[in-house]
């Protein structure tokens, strides 16, 4: 795959940096752009597009340049790796920190936005606090590099939650920190999803009441808070991107193949958007999407 040139906008929370960084796939240009850019004091992005020329600026480091004229009027919300506005695009909701709870028919819903780093730590602490998590779910979206076609990979039935987490620790970069992935767990009773979508949103659907009412106090305990509505990045123009250590889409089927997961055969949805394993779920590659 031959490099090409994106535009990244960054902060450090305070001003923004437009930057011009080149790569064989967005994941290696933003990861390049922070890198320079934030030499002097952690920086991360909230914008990227595919750059249309070449760009003239200021060098600060092999394949990256400073631009002028950084753009104004970005949200600085810090978005978990994976995923970020599209640059250059229509105004779009303000993002913040939160969740909100929902039903739909007898599935009680609640997707919550968390920042930065810290989505896949709650993540992964629901997941250590659930009575049972009895498969891990791995959604490869049409739109993982080299594009292809959605594949939804399942576990074998599991013990308990540390092999769960075994299973996410080795898979961190493919699957926790990759907006080409929905990666989920499920219980088979009461009958629940717990999922990090390829937005990077956390999404809980289930069958049981009481058991949805305990995680969302667990994410409270998070200092997350209700919201209404809830603003995500999936609402406009956005790029999803993988991380320079990820697998591309070939070595990431093999790897999932290797570690015992079974390729499921996909159905039509149903009523609450849910697929193959679980209550519901699921990310989607709709029409927003870049990359």
């Amino acid at each position: 795959m031959s490099d090409r040139w994106y535009h990244v906008a960054l902060t450090d929370g305070r001003t923004v940096t437009l930057a011009a960084a080149e790569g064989a796939h967005p994941g290696l240009a933003i990861a390049s752009a922070v890198a320079r850019v934030g030499r002097a004091g952690r920086v991360w992005p909230i914008g990227a597009a595919v750059a249309t020329a070449a760009p003239l600026g200021e060098s600060v480091g092999r394949g990256v340049v400073v631009l002028p004229d950084a753009p104004t009027g970005l949200a600085q919300f810090e978005y978990p790796a994976g995923v970020v506005a599209a640059l250059g695009e229509r105004a779009r909701a303000a993002i913040a920190p939160g969740y909100a709870r929902s039903g739909d028919g007898a599935t009680h819903v609640v997707e919550a936005v968390v920042a930065g780093e810290a989505a896949r730590d709650v993540f992964l602490d629901v997941i250590e606090r659930l009575p049972a998590t009895d498969n891990v779910e791995v959604d490869v979206a049409a739109h993982a590099d080299p594009v292809g076609d959605r594949q939804v990979w399942l576990t074998p039935r599991l013990k308990d939650a540390r092999r769960a987490l075994r299973f996410l620790d080795d898979f961190e970069e493919d699957c926790l920190t990759s907006g080409h992935v929905d990666v989920a767990v499920y219980v088979r009773a009461p009958r629940s999803t717990w999922r990090l979508t390829q937005h990077k949103t956390l999404l809980w659907l289930s069958e049981d009441d009481a058991l949805t009412g305990r995680v969302v106090g667990w994410l409270a305990a998070r200092d997350l808070a209700p919201i209404d509505p809830l603003a995500t990045v999936a609402a406009g123009p956005h790029l999803h991107y993988r991380s320079p250590r990820s697998s591309a889409r070939p070595r990431l089927l093999a790897r999932l193949k290797s570690a015992g997961l079974k390729r499921v055969e996909l159905g039509p949805p149903s009523a609450g958007g849910g697929q193959a394993g679980g209550a519901g779920g699921g990310g989607d590659g709709g029409g927003a999407d870049r990359g």
